[in-house]
């Protein structure tokens, strides 16, 4: 059985850094970028740059877009791209998914409904890659099960766009509902929605590293940086 161990507990998850983290253990980002072409409607660039986080090598992940920064839009029109387009069933499925509990989160923090949802900071073509690339990056793979650390969610406040928020942000919140999270002493949001929104979809099981055997390890790097660990989450894939 092929099995994913996602470890989030020292610096969370974002969906950059989940991207970056499945390109170090095989998954191919130019397949990646042509099957998301289908999706999105604006010209981007994707690529890996090297880097190195607390003396430890890992990947992150650079899109080139002409799209604003603080680009929205509403979830019925990315589901209807994601249905649209030329992405495997299962890829596609995997994509709705993860918007759906967004698409969720969203609707009950701002008493509305999924059919009048508009996603502010995941609803540029950034956070459209990283979501709808780590679908299929994961499916590229083939993987079995998916077992996944508790997550560190971050401490403090971040300003969003309706104003000043306590961390974990409140979608972000919603959406780690009953899964175990790690405590840091780290101020910030070291998980971002679209990052829970991938430790939702994709985990079976929650806790600490299976028995298995170990055939790649993936480290992927998130852009700040950290006094005390390096800001990556890492992935480790084997054989159980």
């Amino acid at each position: 059985m092929k099995t994913l161990f996602i470890d989030s507990g020292i610096s969370g998850i974002a969906g950059d850094m989940a991207l970056a983290a499945f390109t170090e253990i095989g998954a191919d980002l130019t397949e990646i970028s042509d099957k998301l072409q289908t999706v999105i409607n604006e010209d981007f660039s994707l690529s890996i740059k090297n880097v190195v986080k607390k003396g430890l090598s890992s990947s992150h992940l650079i899109i080139n877009t002409e799209e604003e920064k603080h680009s929205h839009r509403h979830y019925t029109n990315i589901k209807k791209a994601i249905e649209d387009s030329k992405l495997d069933d299962a890829e596609k499925l995997t994509s709705l998914s993860m918007f759906e509990v967004i698409a969720k989160a969203e609707a009950k923090i701002h008493n509305s409904t999924l059919e009048k949802v508009h996603f502010h900071e995941v609803g540029g073509v950034d956070s459209m890659i990283d979501i709808i690339g780590t679908a299929i990056a994961f499916h590229q793979l083939k993987i079995d099960r998916v077992i996944s650390s508790p997550v560190a969610a971050g401490n403090g406040y971040i300003h969003m766009a309706h104003g000043l928020y306590p961390v974990p942000a409140p979608a972000t919140l919603e959406i780690l509902k009953d899964i175990p999270l790690h405590q840091t002493e780290v101020q910030g949001e070291l998980t971002t929605p679209t990052g829970a929104a991938i430790i939702r979809s994709l985990s079976d099981k929650f806790g600490t590293m299976p028995a298995m055997k170990v055939k790649e390890i993936g480290y992927g790097a998130g852009t700040k940086d950290f006094e005390n660990h390096p800001n990556v989450v890492r992935f480790v894939l084997g054989e159980s």
